[in-house]
């Protein structure tokens, strides 16, 4: 393996890639420029990996980079639609990161057969994060651990699920994440208060309407609202 100098990655994906757990053989799927397998080989923390995009263009990149690093041994590249591509007990750690929620749930029903085999996902979805955690615990999965990050102005959740049962949950639980939650996650606080007085700036304005669309808009608002009051009390001592 070359010696030449760690390759430089973002905060966000320093922080996926903290979630694989060592000695794992990986699949990153959607790598685009194959970084988190190049950072987590020269951190000698996984065995070999498997950089996989469903576009040609990002799995050339991806090569690239790993041809620039000299680990062409211990990453293949392969073009795959989801974890299609990916063969059982092929690998023992999926990441899926920086894709919308609902494209991330379509890869994980699709996959589901192949994906019984691996031990963890590492995900970090990026819109319909509510929805997401929700679908993963209906379909079997638990979430272990969560983390949240801010980087240039935006709120990222990075969480790990395995398989496994794991108790219905709240709605404010399934929204702002159960375990960054009962961690008092410091990142998802700011974003609470932050959410709290944007919309109580919102409800201000559009107190007075009386629009069919303003009072609907008034009626989500409310509901965003409790939901966060819910979340918010975790933080009290």
């Amino acid at each position: 393996m070359s010696t030449m100098k760690e390759i430089q990655i973002s905060r966000r994906l320093q922080n996926v890639a903290a979630f694989v757990q060592e000695g794992k053989r990986l699949a990153d799927v959607g790598c685009d420029h194959g970084y988190i397998p190049i950072y987590l080989l020269q951190k000698k923390k996984i065995e070999k990996a498997i950089a996989m995009d469903i576009n040609q263009g990002p799995l050339m990149r991806a090569k690239e980079h790993i041809q620039e690093w000299g680990l062409e041994n211990y990453i293949d590249t392969r073009l795959s639609d989801g974890v299609k591509a990916l063969k059982p007990n092929e690998v023992q750690s999926v990441v899926i990161a920086g894709m919308g929620g609902p494209l991330m749930e379509k890869i994980l029903t699709e996959g589901n057969e192949v994906l019984q085999t691996v031990t963890e996902l590492v995900l970090q979805p990026q819109s319909e994060i509510g929805h997401f955690r929700r679908f993963l615990i209906e379909n079997g999965y638990e979430i272990t651990h969560e983390e949240m990050i801010l980087e240039d102005g935006k709120y990222y959740p990075i969480m790990r699920a395995v398989h496994g049962k794991a108790k219905e949950q709240t709605e404010a639980e399934y929204l702002y994440g159960k375990k960054l939650l009962q961690n008092r996650n410091p990142v998802l606080k700011e974003f609470l208060d932050r959410e709290q007085v944007k919309a109580e700036e919102l409800l201000e304005k559009l107190k007075n309407s009386q629009t069919p669309s303003a009072k609907a808009r008034i009626s989500e608002l409310e509901k965003e609202w409790k939901d966060r009051k819910e979340a918010l009390t975790y933080y009290e001592v």
